[in-house]
């Protein structure tokens, strides 16, 4: 196993915890931004290139008749169709997280349509499902499975948030785990269904799932309820018949206490198992190797790399699988540096020189490559990342236009990622959104005392309606260190409105008054 630095040339900065890499024609691309995506690349999705050790992305296009896909972080993927003698194949897309920390129900089925020198065009389509549908999720696991010449999706694992009933004011957005179903998912007919099976009894997450032929292996996670990571290995066996599908689950000895951890197939039925956590506080820096033969599963440790002391000190790590036995692994960049959400990049190549040739991929792998979600209470909690099978190979882009940095506006300001106070806690590596109003940077308010300062909205412990008026209305704030000099807001003086007088009307109209006879008879007799 070698292990290679890799130079960050074009926004290394997009490469954030949680993305996926997808590989088409034996190229790898990159998926799953930070942010939102912008005018120089509205797909979000980016050929990766690490031609000379330098890595490159590549704006990538959707077709017309595409739908639109946010860049999910932390989904579930795996390939769909494919054979032996094609390389032609669909990836499947579900869940995640997007930019707004929303977590998406969602499945999209995404194909490439046409590749050139020049562009490269991807066809995505979202899937209509019925029946027992998974409710929206993210470090879950999904994987096709053949038996009797057909093939269906499984779905398993993964967290979400707590029910709308059950929140609370402090812990609005803490996730708990999903129940440990078994979803078979059938795209020819669009239906789905579950399976509750009894020996799967703790919801886990970020676990690793590789499937060959019927059976799908399970191994490691993380559980929220018990917070252990899962040292049982499970056989999930799928048939299906003529008649009702068959789910049966199986407990394995000699499964491996792991969560966040990569894996890349290095041949037919060798797969390499990298990285990844064994407790909340230590890394696993320790390899190993999973070879399937039939119904049998083997699992072995293996020589490590020679590990750079940049990776064995620093407190958390993230990457994916970039097929042919290769893993990209990033690291955070020091604060030191300019660029506050800098990562260094590596390429972990886990085949010897004489091993590596072009090989076909059969067995699919499914790996979710995280310990906790930001808000989790954990050391490691931006490092959640997804990791599945793709190939690794360069792609000519000397003649091209990669993404460039400076095309977009700049929004590396580190204003918003000061310490405004003595109790603040925003962090930029921990930080997620509290406010509806925010994105990728916390909110702040200007507070009005001496020559003003701004402070984080969620240190004043700011409810989102009173923010919301703050920012409106005509008034002064002052933070809560110096609220005790400047008793309250200030709001605006009293206007006392002036009555206006109804304006009199040029020609005054009187009433005709009635001449009664006897006066009538008088003046004409005075007139005679």
């Amino acid at each position: 196993m070698s292990l290679q630095v890799v130079s960050a040339v074009s926004n290394s900065s997009l490469l954030q915890p949680g993305f996926s890499l997808l590989n088409f024609d034996r190229h790898v691309f990159f998926f799953g931004q930070k942010g939102w995506p912008k005018r120089s690349c509205p797909t979000g999705v980016f050929l990766l290139d690490t031609k000379q050790n330098e890595l490159k992305m590549k704006p990538a296009f959707f077709s017309k008749d595409s739908c639109y896909l946010p860049p999910l972080r932390y989904p579930a993927l795996c390939t769909l169709g494919g054979n032996a003698e094609s390389d032609e194949y669909q990836y499947i897309i579900h869940g995640g997280k997007t930019p707004n920390n929303d977590l998406s129900d969602k499945i999209y089925i995404m194909s490439l349509v046409s590749k050139n020198s020049k562009k490269i065009t991807f066809q995505c389509v979202e899937k209509d499902l019925a029946g027992d549908v998974p409710e929206a999720r993210y470090g879950h696991t999904i994987n096709v499975v053949h038996s009797r010449g057909k093939s269906m999706s499984v779905i398993f694992g993964g967290r979400a948030y707590t029910p709308l009933a059950q929140r609370t004011t402090e812990k609005w957005n803490s996730v708990i785990d999903c129940l440990p179903s078994v979803f078979l998912v059938d795209f020819e007919f669009g239906c789905c269904t579950s399976y509750i099976l009894p020996e799967l009894q703790d919801g886990l997450s970020f676990h690793v799932s590789v499937a060959r032929n019927d059976t799908i292996y399970i191994l490691g996670g993380h559980s929220l309820q018990n917070n252990t990571r899962s040292p049982s290995l499970y056989r999930l066996k799928v048939d299906l018949p003529l008649g009702s599908p068959a789910v049966t689950c199986t407990i394995l000895p000699g499964g491996i206490s792991v969560s966040s951890a990569i894996v890349t197939q290095t041949s037919d039925t060798e797969f390499v198992l990298v990285g990844g956590y064994q407790s909340d506080n230590q890394k696993r820096l320790v390899c190993n190797t999973i070879v399937l033969e039939d119904n049998k599963i083997e699992i072995v440790e293996r020589a490590s790399p020679d590990w750079t002391p940049d990776i064995k000190h620093c407190r958390r790590w993230f990457g994916g699988d970039m097929g042919k036995g290769s893993v990209l692994l990033g690291i955070p960049g020091a604060n030191k540096q300019l660029i506050s959400d800098a990562n260094y990049f590596y390429i972990l190549r886990c085949k010897g020189a004489e091993e590596d040739k072009e090989e076909e991929l059969t067995a699919q792998t499914g790996s979710q490559t995280s310990t906790e979600d930001p808000g989790d209470s954990t050391p490691f909690e931006d490092s959640e990342e997804f990791c599945f099978n793709a190939e690794a190979n360069s792609f000519d882009v000397d003649d091209t236009d990669t993404y460039n940095e400076d095309d977009e506006e700049d929004e590396s300001e580190t204003g918003y990622w000061i310490t405004c106070s003595a109790s603040c806690n925003i962090d930029i590596n921990t930080w997620v959104p509290f406010y509806s109003t925010e994105l990728n940077k916390p909110a702040m308010i200007l507070c009005s005392s001496g020559a003003g300062h701004w402070v984080h909205a969620q240190c004043m412990d700011l409810s989102e309606s009173m923010l919301l008026h703050l920012s409106e209305a005509n008034v002064k704030y002052f933070c809560n260190e110096h609220v005790d000099l400047n008793k309250g807001l200030q709001t605006p003086k009293k206007v006392v409105h002036l009555k206006k007088q109804p304006m009199k009307p040029l020609r005054k109209k009187t009433t005709m008054k009635l001449t009664t006879p006897a006066k009538k008879s008088f003046l004409r007799r005075l007139f005679e």
